[in-house]
């Protein structure tokens, strides 16, 4: 069980780094923002290069597809805790399939 919230917590921190990293070249570019914001993005960006390789799973391939279903989740916290924006019960629901699917291809062989 320790390695599971291990590679949770791995996933979350590399989504908060990408999703931040994005926001922060988003604000520089999109909103008007000093470029030292941009930079600090690419930045965090590339921290969240890294931070994938602490996962205990040698494949590349499945350690990037089950992230993408948790950078999901992710996202739509991030719109709606730091942008405003209310996500539906059809976001809900898609972001509560994503996690399955992480579940399936991370620990299934496991479970």
């Amino acid at each position: 069980m320790s390695e599971i919230i291990r590679s949770l917590a791995l996933f979350v921190v590399a989504g908060l780094a990408e999703i931040g990293g994005g926001w922060l070249v988003w604000q520089w570019l999109r909103e008007g923002k000093a470029l030292w914001v941009g930079v600090a993005g690419g930045a965090v960006l590339v921290l969240y290069g890294v931070i994938p390789t602490l996962q205990q799973e040698a494949a590349f391939g499945r350690v990037y597809a089950a992230y993408g279903g948790v950078f999901i989740v992710l996202a739509l916290l991030w719109g709606w805790l730091v942008d405003g924006w209310q996500p539906d019960r059809y976001d809900i629901l898609g972001a509560a399939i994503a996690m399955i699917g992480v579940a399936v291809i991370m620990w299934g062989r496991r479970l």
